[in-house]
This record gives C-alpha cells, sequence and structure tokens, in this order.
C-alpha cells in the first residue's frame, strides 16, 4: 500500500493510504488526521491487510502519535483491525455509533476504551482541531456516520462515493487544474453498481446529499476507490442523488 498526503496547512494534515496488495479481500483505504502531533485515524481497516496500513503509514507518521480511531460503522474491512491498533497502543480512543460499541468489540480488545457516538452525531478534538460528526445512517448501515472538518474542507464519506477499482489505481479521481467530467464519467462506472446494490434507502441517500450540498468541500474521501475534488465533488453528490438504490428489492 502506499501513502500520500493530500492536504497539508500549517500542523494540519490529511493522508490517504491507498491501493492494497492483498487482492484476496476487497480494496479499502484508509485516512488519517494529524493536527498538532496528534493523529486519529479514520476507518483503520481489516485484520487481513493490518501489515500493510501499519507498514505503509509509519514511513509518513510516527505510531506513538495515534491517539483516536473513528469507525464509521460496524463491517469487517473498517474495524476488524482494532485489536492489533490497540495492542499497538491501548490508549487510543475509539469513535463510533453508539449502536455498534457491543459489536465491534466481538473483533476483540474489550478494553478499548470506545466512545459511543449519538445518532444526531456531534464534534470530536484532534488536538485544536473540530470535526464534524455528519449522520449517514442507513447508508449503507444502519447506524452510519461521516466526519467533516471544516479547516481542511474534507469530507470522509465512508462507504458513499466509493468505487470497485482495479490494482494500480491513483489516489484520486482526477487531480490535474481542472477535473473534467470525462475522467468522472470514466471513474463512476466503477461506482454504479455498488450504490445501487448496497446502498438500500433512498429517502436516507437524499438526506445525506441535502445536509453535504451545504458543506464546503474540497475533498470528498471514500473507504473505496479515490477522491473526489473540486467540480467532481459537486458531480458526485448530484449523480448519487440522481441514482435510484435498494436494487436488490426490484
Amino acid at each position: 500500500m502506499k501513502t500520500e498526503k493530500f492536504y497539508s496547512e500549517g500542523e494540519h494534515s490529511w493522508f490517504i493510504v491507498y491501493d492494497q496488495d492483498e487482492t484476496r479481500v476487497i480494496d479499502s483505504n484508509v485516512f488519517a488526521l494529524q493536527v498538532d502531533g496528534h493523529t486519529m485515524l479514520l476507518d483503520p481497516g481489516g485484520f487481513e491487510v493490518f501489515p500493510q496500513v501499519f507498514s505503509a503509514l509509519v514511513d509518513m507518521l510516527p505510531p506513538s502519535s495515534i491517539k483516536s480511531a473513528f469507525v464509521s460503522h460496524q463491517d469487517p474491512d473498517i474495524a476488524s483491525s482494532l485489536p492489533l491498533w490497540a495492542a499497538c497502543n491501548p490508549e487510543i480512543t475509539w469513535y463510533t455509533s453508539k449502536l455498534w460499541v457491543g459489536f465491534i468489540r466481538h473483533y476483540g480488545a474489550l478494553e478499548a476504551n470506545i466512545q459511543g457516538l449519538p445518532d444526531e452525531g456531534g464534534e470530536i478534538i484532534v488536538g485544536t482541531g473540530r470535526l464534524q460528526v455528519i449522520p449517514a445512517h442507513y447508508l449503507h448501515s444502519s447506524a452510519n456516520f461521516h466526519l467533516y472538518d471544516p479547516t481542511a474542507r474534507v469530507l470522509f464519506s465512508g462507504d458513499v462515493g466509493a468505487a470497485l477499482l482495479p490494482p494500480g489505481h491513483p489516489a484520486f479521481v482526477d487531480r490535474r487544474d481542472i477535473e473534467t467530467s470525462a475522467a468522472f464519467d470514466a471513474h463512476i462506472k466503477h461506482a454504479e453498481y455498488f450504490h445501487k446494490r448496497w446502498m438500500p434507502s433512498n429517502a436516507a441517500k437524499r438526506n445525506w446529499c441535502e445536509r453535504v450540498s451545504k458543506l464546503k468541500i474540497d475533498f470528498l474521501c471514500p473507504q473505496h476507490g479515490a477522491i473526489y475534488t473540486g467540480k467532481n465533488v459537486e458531480r458526485f453528490i448530484n449523480w448519487f442523488d440522481q441514482l435510484d438504490v435498494g436494487s436488490a428489492l426490484d
């Protein structure tokens, strides 16, 4: 896996760990936010890819700086590495929906400090940074959150925006100065089935689109695939808003 810093302003930085080498499990991204030497992991990954993620991260960040982790929902590709991270640092504070606290303890680390978030979301402090916990329930999990950094204008969007890309994929949908609609159109073909099949609720989808459309977003960061930037952020939100989801019910 590779680590790339995609935002940096003073002591405030964002990193993506992406393009895993293990192809037998679904390819996933791990994000890290560092503010004033304090690091938070976002959806820190599955048990099977922990060595890859750890090795890629330590090239950029000291493990001792990791103070917290955000878990958008309960899936194993997101949180089954919990006991391994807890073994590295038992003092890590974990944030997830209050509905999933007892469930993700099944992965191990029963003594881990797991903070349950209320359905309405709230705020998480990382160093001097204040992050907004954005409700995204039923997209696709019944208790699900995204995380917004208003300073960096980063929205970590969990499975929303996800694309199932081939090995060797880039970190961005399109990182040129002017993001082209052609690049977006080519990319979104890898996202369509995922969203139709894994997102069960058109009502929840519309609620999310309305909510995040009010945010200033420079980077929309999904847990699978590539980062949307610039005009591609608006393109994705509009595309998702018009997509009919819950295809297994057809």
